[in-house]
């Protein structure tokens, strides 16, 4: 459901790209599991440890910080087929990320592939109903519970890192958080355009609400299917397709232009209305303190910038912006979009750019649990600008 095309560009903060301020706590005064050089859990990545591929990446840049400089600790594997740690506990970090963002879509297909690789069922239906996790082996259930602590308080707690480290190992463990965001990100796809279940497949994940009905009956989402749709595979396990072709994120990612095209087409302003609104609802507060000084740059209003910030109602906002604003909220917040928010975003957008606006938040999304997971800090000197709720 991924594509596993490893993003190769390293953002780096460099002194002046984010507004100076009270400095935030340094050696001595950060968390006793921060690496002052690195200001996160992990320490500046050694280039010897890197493959050709992302040592080029790696020398690029000088001194790289944020989620894709944490990624480079993983172990470079295409994660969902070839990653160290094996397919049984890859699906159960994608089986654990779809359950915590409550996409049905993304956990049915996932379910077939677990149980195909050879997960036990009794493990599936532990993540599905959210059940302890005392019966479990230790690294199943670190995993599992991992999930849900980062997805459900948007941080991971020392403890739980520290077992994570202790039990995973740090390549590992960086796998297993970069798989969960990747999955996070594409569960935000599938979210927002309504993307249900094949007709005759049932749904097996509990949900706290009722999915809309406004999805199209041949692509079973909110996009009308382009092409006939035909079985490409067909699951032993239960006799029917495991991966039906016109329908998911594939499908829904190629009804966009590109992310590269996408700033010539909605301008960096509306973009970094995403990002921010994306970051406020993850509580990311390094991604938001990076972005909000290139977003005053493309000229985000301060006034709309603490709309977000603050969480405040959307009286008053222009029509765009307020369609942005409560897009993410729900998309985030109830991992449920309704039929009224989502047409009235689609009117302001039109489908190719809504589809790239989506996937811009989904990247974010992705990167936030990196950031969570690894308590990236802000470099000395560089004061917070994101509010705890």
């Amino acid at each position: 459901m991924w594509s596993w095309i490893h993003t190769t560009m390293i953002v780096l903060v460099w002194a002046g790209s984010i507004p100076t301020g009270v400095s935030v706590a340094r050696a001595g005064q950060l968390p006793d599991d921060i690496h002052p050089d690195s200001s996160s859990r992990l320490p500046p990545i050694d280039r010897e440890e890197l493959d050709a591929e992302r040592r080029a990446a790696y020398d690029a840049e000088s001194s790289p910080m944020g989620a894709a400089a944490l990624r480079l600790h993983g172990s470079g594997a295409s994660l969902r087929f070839s990653a160290p740690m094996g397919r049984q506990l890859t699906e159960l970090t994608i089986l654990t990320a779809a359950r915590e963002y409550d996409q049905p879509f993304e956990w049915a297909l996932h379910e077939l592939e677990a149980l195909a690789v050879g997960l036990d069922a009794g493990i599936i239906d532990i993540v599905r109903h959210r059940k302890p996790l005392t019966v479990l082996s230790d690294r199943h259930a670190i995993i599992i519970e991992v999930g849900r602590e980062l997805f459900g308080t948007r941080r991971l707690s020392a403890d739980t890192y520290a077992r994570a480290l202790g039990l995973l190992g740090k390549t590992n463990l960086v796998d297993v958080i970069d798989v969960m965001g990747r999955y996070a990100g594409t569960a935000a796809t599938l979210t927002g355009f309504n993307q249900q279940m094949p007709a005759g497949w049932r749904q097996s994940l509990p949900l706290p609400f009722t999915h809309a009905d406004d999805i199209s009956p041949d692509s079973r989402s909110r996009l009308a299917l382009e092409s006939p749709a035909s079985q490409t595979s067909v699951s032993e396990l239960y006799g029917r397709m495991l991966s039906p072709s016109g329908i998911g994120p594939g499908q829904i990612r190629s009804r966009g232009a590109g992310q590269d095209s996408l700033e010539a087409r909605v301008g960096r302003r509306v973009m970094h209305l995403a990002i921010l609104v994306t970051a406020r609802e993850h509580d990311a507060q390094y991604d938001w303190t990076v972005n909000e000084p290139r977003a005053l740059a493309a000229g985000l209003e301060p006034a709309l910038i603490d709309v977000v910030r603050y969480n405040r109602p959307l009286t008053g906002v222009a029509e765009k912006d307020a369609a942005v604003i409560a897009f993410g909220r729900e998309l985030f917040g109830d991992h449920n979009v309704s039929a009224e928010t989502y047409a009235r975003i689609l009117r302001v957008f039109g489908e190719q750019d809504l589809v790239d606006v989506v996937g811009l938040m989904g990247t974010h999304a992705a990167d936030a649990a990196v950031l969570a997971a690894f308590d990236q800090h802000l470099p000395d000197g560089h004061e917070p600008l994101l509010p705890p709720r």
